[in-house]
């Protein structure tokens, strides 16, 4: 039974926020400034109850960060608003309603809003290869960059033990797909990894046979940062002992092999995709004006042209930057950014202000990623830095990019374990969930049932 959620004041402004990434939980910590409570009814939906801070992923498949390191219960940030952790089945735009079910024991229930802030982020997009989607590892979520660690760790593990120099070599092979950001910064990070614990654990596996490539569609990599300094970040990452094919694509996988464009077949135990986003389905679905990968075309404030109590911004907003001519790219920096502004014409609208609403303007201050061990490339107001400085640059940003003082004390120390101490080679295994498909109040769930009341219920209350 679906079951509609009406606020207890209906009085009050209902602001439905979906998504606790970068974007949502940005706009929720902004609008709570101002209302506190008192002018609007604040709600955040999201499938995860934490905020992930995705920058810092790769060093949590390579075991230099703990997932808690990067992670903060959404809830920490409801001063004054409401948290529901359930994953969103549709959104219904005509009837400002969403449909959501609870993530624990299943039950569904339709969200009421007056206004409605789209937050949802990406997804990985595998260009409808079955194939590749069924044998790649991502790297989107917290899971995602566990099960790498893990999987590392257990190929590890297994090359140690196997006496065929042929397998042992196709285990110690890593393909990761993608040379941008995210296919770079894993890549490199994994490989450094690789080299230590093989160094400092595995007697029976020559570091010389560990082989990490990444495979890029573009002459080259990060082409973000521009030419110049792409060349210096591919010299580098050869440098390292990664190999680099460029001009090409993956097009197949198996369990053990991934072939590429140019038939090509690489034997390997693993495989990660960083190939491309796309937008999640529930907003591929939404019945309006769509525009790149699907992203929601948005006015100059962000909102969505025939919907304006609906804002969309981070990856699943679609808006030109009239300047370049092209659209805004989905990046950490630009979500935050569109956040603040979703904050401020969303409080101006709802106190009938609209005149107070401000256009999206970005200033590109600059782009950096980290290249290998303590190297990095930055591309910050139009100057060029790369290697060490780079580095400390990268780490400096998104250190005080963190959302609290915890976090950044944990980040800050474990950084500095990593330089004294060796590699952790755990892993962190399995773990049992458990969820409910049904969850009923005792009474009822009896009468129903056709039990005697006093037997089911009246024993346990």
């Amino acid at each position: 039974m679906i079951r509609k959620f009406s606020t207890k004041n209906p009085a009050k402004t209902k602001i439905l926020i979906l998504g606790g990434g970068f974007a949502g939980s940005n706009v929720l910590r902004e609008i709570q400034k101002q209302f506190k409570g008192n002018d609007a009814e604040i709600t955040l939906v999201s499938q995860d109850n934490f905020f992930l801070f995705t920058p810092m992923l790769p060093e949590i498949s390579s075991g230099m960060l703990h997932a808690s390191d990067i992670t903060n219960p959404i809830r920490t940030f409801c001063k004054t608003a409401n948290f529901c952790h359930a994953r969103i089945l549709s959104i219904d735009v005509e009837n400002k309603g969403v449909s959501v079910i609870r993530i624990f024991d299943q039950k569904e229930t339709v969200l009421e809003y007056d206004y409605l802030v789209l937050a949802l982020g990406s997804k990985d997009n595998f260009f409808g290869n079955r194939n590749i989607e069924e044998f790649a590892f991502t790297i989107k979520t917290l899971e995602d960059a566990i099960a790498i660690r893990n999987h590392i760790v257990s190929v590890l593990e297994c090359a140690d033990q196997e006496r065929d120099p042929v397998l042992q070599e196709q285990l110690l092979r890593f393909v990761v797909v993608g040379g941008g950001f995210a296919g770079v910064e894993i890549a490199t990070e994994i490989n450094h990894f690789l080299q230590d614990a093989t160094k400092d654990y595995y007697k029976n596996i020559d570091a010389g046979k560990i082989k990490t490539i990444i495979v890029s569609a573009r002459d080259g990599i990060l082409p973000e940062v521009g030419e110049e300094l792409g060349k210096f970040a591919l010299d580098h990452v050869k440098k390292s002992g990664i190999e680099v094919i460029t001009n090409t694509k993956a097009v197949d996988a198996g369990e053990d092999h991934v072939l590429l464009s140019d038939n090509t077949i690489i034997p390997c135990a693993t495989l990660i995709w960083a190939g491309g986003v796309t937008v999640d389905p529930l907003v591929a679905a939404l019945k309006c004006e769509h525009g790149q990968s699907g992203r929601l075309v948005v006015d100059q404030y962000l909102r969505l042209k025939d919907y304006p109590s609906i804002f969309a911004l981070g990856d699943c907003a679609n808006l030109v930057d009239l300047k370049t001519n092209t659209v805004y790219p989905t990046t950490a920096q630009i979500a935050i950014r569109q956040s603040k502004l979703v904050s401020e014409n969303l409080i101006a609208e709802v106190k009938g202000n609209p005149n107070f609403m401000q256009p999206f303007v970005y200033h590109n201050r600059g782009v950096m990623a980290t290249i290998g061990k303590r190297t990095g490339v930055a591309l910050v107001n139009g100057k060029k830095i790369h290697g060490f400085v780079a580095w400390v640059l990268w780490r400096t940003f998104y250190w005080s990019h963190l959302p609290t003082r915890e976090k950044k004390i944990k980040v800050g120390f474990d950084w500095l374990l990593s330089l004294i101490f060796r590699a952790d080679i755990m892993t962190v295994g399995f773990i049992k969930k458990k969820t409910l498909s049904r969850l009923e109040t005792p009474i009822y769930s009896a009468i129903e049932r056709g039990i005697d009341q006093t037997q089911s219920v009246s024993s346990y209350l």
